[in-house]
């Protein structure tokens, strides 16, 4: 079997495609390497048979150690967004270093429309596609939609205070949750097309912000009313949250986004990659009923 190396494997996405990977598709240890900047996190696979490697987009010599011996990586996209084109030179160097390691096959995790999207993190990945394109690799890109998992992060604060404040105004978003994703490119990783791919991972729904309140209200019992803002009012409100500048870009940049309709839509391509259909934002919701409402 051919050595299969996850970068990110400490954060939320790798830990889940490692396990899947294990579980899912049935890939010994022997043939996983984990890679992180922080090794000490990855004890527990280590402690599972599970090579661990260094890895640290911001060191290019690490990076050829780490790719050595390596025939498919999937790169995860880092989590610099605070420093204005700091993730793309990042990934960049990553691509570059897998090339240059003899790596036969990358899978990468982008977002849904990056070469139109409002949102301000679209630029790394549209510049991060064109670099593995570009780079002689084989490779499957997989335009991960916005995650169910994060309206876990806002909605607790929406529902104690009954109101949700948006600009997406009549939009529509499609969902996944991040275990779908990670999913996802455990097969992708596992079982290579023999031909390049680009896949967009969505839900099976598009949904506008009313339909997504009701089914927060539905799984929690809360009521929540939808409160239509502008791009600007939005800014205030987030900046005033204390929320750091460059987060609360990216939030207005992604209402922006739903808003211009660059957020819906709706494909196939998790079900022919996993051969399941995805969790729907119904159920995703029910099952994460108590993270939802733990500020009540």
């Amino acid at each position: 079997m051919p050595k299969l190396l996850v970068t990110g494997a400490a954060g939320h996405l790798g830990r889940a495609v490692i396990h899947h990977l294990l579980e899912t598709e049935q890939v010994a240890p022997a043939d996983l390497i984990a890679g992180s900047r922080h090794l000490s996190k990855l004890s527990e696979l280590a402690a599972k048979g599970v090579e661990t490697r260094r890895v640290d987009f911001n060191d290019a010599e690490g990076l050829a150690s780490a790719f050595a011996g390596v025939e498919r990586v999937l790169l995860i996209s880092t989590d610099d967004l605070a420093t204005p084109g700091g993730r793309l030179k990042q990934h960049q160097a990553a691509v570059s270093a897998a090339a240059s390691a003899g790596v036969r096959h990358l899978v990468y995790t982008s977002m849904p429309n990056p070469d139109r999207s409002l949102v301000s993190f679209a630029p790394d990945h549209l510049g991060t596609e064109k670099a593995i394109q570009q780079s002689g690799l084989a490779y499957t890109i997989l335009r991960n939609a916005w995650y169910h998992d994060n309206y876990l992060m806002s909605m607790p604060h929406n529902l104690q205070t009954g109101k949700w404040f948006t600009a997406m105004g009549d939009g529509r978003i499609t969902n996944i949750s991040r275990d779908d994703c990670a999913r996802a490119a455990a097969a992708a990783l596992a079982r290579p097309a023999a031909e390049n791919r680009i896949l967009s991972l969505t839900g099976l729904q598009s949904l506008n912000a009313h339909e997504i309140a009701s089914l927060v209200t539905e799984a929690t019992g809360k009521p929540l009313e939808v409160v239509p803002v502008s791009d600007e009012q939005l800014a205030q409100g987030l900046a005033g949250a204390g929320l750091p500048d460059f987060v609360v870009k990216m939030l207005v940049s992604a209402d922006a986004n739903v808003r211009a309709g660059y957020f819906d839509l709706v494909t196939n391509d998790f079900n022919a990659l996993t051969g399941r259909e995805p969790q729907s934002l119904r159920d995703f919701l029910a099952a994460h009923r108590d993270a939802l409402a733990a500020g009540h």
